[in-house]
């Protein structure tokens, strides 16, 4: 049995419940009402109780300075004490949600620009604190929408319980979204359409199912408001599904992916079709497709087995007539039978060139018996 260990704090979970609070709207005049709160304690946009602030919505040019303020509440009956700092926001990739980089990550955009007047705070019991802050544009940054927050946290780490020990930091922060001024362009894209089958292994016997899994991505410039619609396609164009998907973030922050999927219950067991999803935005629309092929395992078995048996009735038949070719059987039987259409082939005849004549001699007369003496 392996001993319990303790995680090194440099990967404590963090527990930031600025997911980023489920905002209890239960009174609106309030100001605390719209508060990022874990029970013990809040974190919320300075406003009196007339001019109550959900977020920090700021809007600013290129390397102008805003100036804000955030207020802190302990809700607990002893002292507790923060640390402050900004950080960037962006969507985790599994749903979606609205998350922010910690202490010790790299901060570029909003974490960079937001500076605290005060890093720590010790807030009373039943208290609050209100600490002013700074926002820089930078004259460089990039025109469009710009999201974090500012985060309060409990350096304290709480030990966890369990098998293996787990310690625990606790944060909430106030969501800051920041418009920087200058061209917006709006830009929606689906990529990455996947779709995989789960059917039973006798069609029939069974519901078939099918996950269809896709990305979402913010290509534009500004924060989005997400709308997903499916729709699939059987043989002949035969309308298989059509609706609007609900697992989809509320927001998108610019240049941010998202891997989502959806299930399909009651999908085709036998049918070839396209499924298509398409993703609008005020501003913007953009759809993907991806084609199907439902074939239950004992139909694709069968298949194959009938092509296979195919093959080999052929091969039989034609009786091992050279089929099929190999370049050793072509060496037994002679020339390679590409070759055989040139058998009979004549070639063109040349005249033999004349023999020259033969040189004649003189022939000597000769002389009868009886002309002789």
């Amino acid at each position: 049995m392996r001993k319990p260990y303790a995680l090194p704090l440099s990967v404590l979970l963090y527990s930031l419940s600025l997911l980023l609070a489920p905002l209890v709207l239960l009174a609106p005049a309030a100001s605390r009402a719209y508060a990022a709160d874990n029970g013990s304690w809040s974190v919320y946009p300075f406003a009196t109780q007339l001019s109550a602030r959900p977020y920090f919505i700021l809007s600013a040019d290129l390397g102008t300075t805003v100036r804000d303020k955030v207020t802190v509440t302990n809700k607990t009956g002893a002292p507790l004490s923060f640390r402050l700092y900004a950080a960037d926001a962006y969507n985790t990739v599994r749903d979606g949600g609205f998350a922010v980089r910690t202490a010790k990550e790299r901060q570029r955009e909003v974490g960079a620009w937001a500076r605290p007047a005060r890093s720590r705070v010790t807030v009373p019991a039943h208290g609050s604190v209100t600490v002013p802050f700074t926002l820089r544009v930078p004259e460089r940054a990039e025109p469009g929408d710009h999201a974090g927050a500012l985060i309060a946290l409990d350096e304290r780490v709480d030990p966890g319980s369990g098998a293996v020990a787990m310690g625990v930091q606790r944060a909430v922060g106030a969501r800051i979204y920041l418009r920087v001024g200058g061209p917006t362009v709006p830009a929606l894209a689906v990529e990455k359409v996947r779709i995989s089958h789960h059917q039973p292994l006798v069609p029939g016997t069974g519901t078939s199912t099918a996950t269809i899994s896709y990305t979402l991505h913010n290509t534009g410039n500004v924060t989005l408001d997400p709308r997903v619609r499916l729709r699939a396609e059987g043989l002949f164009g035969r309308t298989l599904l059509s609706r609007g998907l609900t697992r989809i973030p509320a927001e998108l922050l610019p240049g941010q992916r998202v891997r989502l999927s959806e299930p399909w219950r009651g999908a085709p067991q036998l049918d070839w079709g396209d499924v298509t999803l398409t993703a609008s935005a005020q501003g913007t629309r953009q759809s993907a497709s991806t084609s199907f092929l439902a074939l239950p395992w004992l139909v694709l078995g069968l298949v194959l087995a009938a092509a296979i048996g195919g093959a080999v009735v052929v091969v039989r038949a034609r009786g091992g007539r050279g089929w099929p070719w190999t370049p050793g059987a072509a060496r037994r039987r002679g020339r390679p039978w590409p070759l055989r259409g040139r058998r009979g082939r004549a070639r063109p005849s040349v005249p033999a060139p004349p023999s020259p004549p033969e040189p004649s001699t003189p022939s000597r007369r000769r002389s009868s018996p009886s002309a002789r003496p």
